[in-house]
This record gives structure tokens, C-alpha cells and sequence, in this order.
């Protein structure tokens, strides 16, 4: 099931190593939540959609997409034998919920993920931990999810005097994030010595200063709703402040598609020489961008947990974040949206004065698509129990 582009991003390495497995056939839901960035997102993995679901929405409203979605989406699983959901999107939550409803084995793709506060991300953090209740597999991405889990699970049995039912805890697996997966996939294809340059003249100038050496590349990205008005005003004079205090730097803001935050974007940077504002970019070419990048400053989860794997360091524009793993191996600081905190920590990683992890992504090995796959052929009876998921 995926309505998002990072859903599809997560998904595609699953649903490829379930059809490399030969044992069962994945059928990939588009959900509607945001067709045209899913199928662009797929494309880059050869992956299409089996099904698509054709709503019509008109307000743009929570409760109008969980409405269409739910029928649309009861449908399709009434010939299914079990349902994928991932993350925290309003496609995971009512794809989980309609299974539950069909009474289908429900898999939780990169679960566990929690913030503490149910207003950061919203509604995130509270589509994520419903859906904890009631999937059937958990599939964490870090020990700091499984942990999360397995505590939720004992204090749910606590509070109603049992004990946890024999084997709980064997359906909270420890496989990796997929995201490794997709990103070491991808990027290999754009970034070796027969890859093409990017169809945008600006974008391919771009990648020649920095690859010659001439250049070091800030990567920017601020898509959060809840970032939008005055605290991404804040970001953007930051990232202004940052690029005129480096005269090598080069910045690439790949902007938000709502007309309003994209107006606010070319109002504060787009008359800036070396600082390139672009429509939202294919994944590949994010991909390309982040193994070449010196900095990055985003809101993303997604890219806090990709960067680790190109060494390279995260300002995260946020007050709390969900990946904590990135904060304390270092690859990641919080700085929110604090113009001062931004243009200090940045200041710091371009400078020199950043100390470089020991440790690799602390978020996976690359091999959690083929350990899910394992994982959800053992829940439906047809391999057995994975007996190690350690990444």
C-alpha cells in the first residue's frame, strides 16, 4: 500500500525482493494520496502500480481521503492474503485499518517510530502508534523501535492484568530500514562514470563545479506543513547567511510544489547567484545531490536516514525528531528553525570543526527489503521463523 512518495521509496525495495523470492506475488496499491509523485517515485526502481485507486477529492481534508480511501481500499483487499502498510501516512493508517477489518494479516513496514509528542509530526505520530495496535507484524527499523514496541506491548498487557501472549515478541522484527536499500540501489545508477547528467542544465552545472572540486554543495530541504509561514522564513535567511559567509558553497533548495511556500522560497533566495530554487526533484536526482553533498538542512525523516550512508552530516530543521539514531551517532544535529543555531552548526560542518562518526548508518545495512520478505513469508506459513534480523 502507498499513497506517498516516501512510502514508495520505502516500499519498492520490498516489494522487489518479495517477487525475487518467488514466493509470493506483491500487488502494488497507489493509493490517490499523491498519484503522480508515487508513480514517478516506482519508475525509478522499473515498478508501476498493480492497482490504483481513483479518488475525487476536492477540499484536500483528512476526513474527505479516509473517506474515499476506505472503500476504494476494501475492495482491493478482499482477494488479498495479507497487507504492507509503511510509515505514518493516512494511506498506512486506513490500508492497516481495512485489513484489520478483512481480518488479513497486517505488516507494519518501519515500525515503532515514536516522538513523544502526538502535535510533532502531526498527525504522524499518532497514525503510527493506532497502527501499532493492531498490525499483525512489526517490522522495525532500528532496536530503538523494537524497544519502543515491545514496551508499548508490555505495558498494554500490564494495564490489564495478563501476561503477553507466548510468542508477542516474536512478531516485532528487527530487519533495518529500507530506505538503505532504495538509496545505495539508486544512487549507484546516477553517481558512477556512465551516468548521465541531469536533464537541467543548471542542475548538470551545478554537479561539474562540485565534482571538479570547485564547489561544495548545500542540499536544503523544507517541506513540513508545520514549518511553513514565519519559521521557513527563518531557514530561509539562514541558508542565505550561510551561503554569503562560503563563497565556494553552492546551494540546491528543491521547493515545496504548494504555490504559496514556493513563492515565499523564490522571494528570499531567488535573485541569490549560487543558490539554485528547483520544482520537487525525481528520486534518483535527490539521490545524486545527496552522495555529492559537503551539508544538508532538512526536515525530512527520510533524509536523516539516507545521508548517513554518503558521510555526510544533517542540520535537522526541527524541534524533536523520531530519528533519534541520527542525532546521537552524530550524523545528525537538531537545530529547528532557529537562524542562529542554523548558520553556527553550518558554520561548524563547512569549517572543519564537525567531528565525523565512527559508525555507519546507524539505520540499516541494505538488506532489510530481503529480511522482510523472509519475515512476511514466515507469517504466513510458507518459510520459517527468521532467527536473526540484526542489521
Amino acid at each position: 500500500m502507498v499513497g506517498t512518495r516516501p512510502e514508495a521509496i520505502k516500499m519498492a525495495p520490498l516489494a522487489l525482493a518479495l517477487r525475487a523470492a518467488g514466493v509470493l506475488e506483491p500487488v502494488v496499491v497507489a493509493t490517490g494520496q499523491h498519484p503522480t509523485m508515487v508513480a514517478q517515485a516506482l519508475s525509478a526502481f522499473g515498478l508501476a502500480p498493480d492497482v490504483v485507486c481513483q479518488l475525487h477529492r476536492t477540499t484536500g481534508e483528512q476526513s474527505e481521503l479516509v473517506a474515499e480511501l476506505a472503500p476504494a481500499l476494501d475492495t482491493v483487499m478482499a482477494t488479498s492474503s495479507a497487507v504492507v502498510v509503511q510509515g505514518d501516512t493516512t494511506s498506512a493508517l486506513v490500508g492497516g485499518l481495512v485489513g484489520m477489518w478483512r481480518r488479513i494479516p497486517v505488516v507494519h513496514l518501519e515500525a515503532g517510530l515514536r516522538s513523544g509528542d502526538l502535535a510533532a509530526p502531526f498527525p504522524e505520530e499518532a497514525n503510527r502508534r493506532l497502527i501499532g495496535v493492531f498490525a499483525d507484524l512489526h517490522l522495525a527499523p532500528t532496536p530503538r523501535a523494537a524497544a519502543a514496541l515491545r514496551t508499548e506491548a508490555a505495558a498494554v498487557a500490564a494495564a490489564a492484568g495478563v501476561t503477553p501472549a507466548d510468542g508477542a515478541d516474536d512478531r516485532i522484527l528487527l530487519t533495518g530500514n529500507t530506505v538503505v536499500d532504495a538509496v545505495v540501489a539508486v544512487a549507484a545508477d546516477v553517481t558512477g562514470p556512465t551516468a548521465a547528467e541531469p536533464a537541467d542544465e543548471r542542475l548538470a552545472a551545478v554537479h561539474r563545479e562540485v565534482t571538479a572540486g570547485r564547489s561544495r554543495l548545500l542540499l536544503v530541504t523544507a517541506h513540513r506543513r508545520e514549518s511553513w509561514g514565519e519559521p521557513l522564513d527563518r531557514v530561509l535567511a539562514a541558508v542565505r547567511q550561510v551561503v554569503d559567509d562560503h563563497p565556494d558553497v553552492r546551494c540546491v533548495l528543491p521547493a515545496h510544489a504548494n504555490p504559496a511556500v514556493r513563492a515565499q522560497v523564490d522571494t528570499a533566495l531567488g535573485d541569490h547567484p549560487r543558490v539554485l530554487v528547483t520544482d520537487p526533484l525525481p528520486y534518483p536526482e535527490l539521490c545524486r545531490l545527496l552522495a555529492r553533498a559537503s551539508l544538508v538542512l532538512s526536515d525530512s525523516g527520510g533524509i536523516q536516514e539516507e545521508a548517513p550512508t554518503f558521510e555526510v552530516p544533517v542540520l535537522v530543521l526541527r524541534e524533536v525528531t523520531e530519528r533519534k539514531e541520527a542525532v546521537e551517532s552524530g550524523w545528525a544535529q537538531l537545530v529547528g528553525t532557529d537562524p542562529d543555531l542554523i548558520v553556527g552548526a553550518a558554520k561548524s560542518a563547512l569549517d572543519g570543526d564537525w567531528v565525523r562518526p565512527s559508525s555507519g548508518n546507524p539505520f540499516g545495512d541494505g538488506k532489510a527489503a530481503e529480511r522482510g520478505a523472509q519475515a512476511i513469508a514466515w507469517l504466513l506459513g510458507h518459510a520459517p521463523r527468521p532467527s536473526d534480523f540484526t542489521p
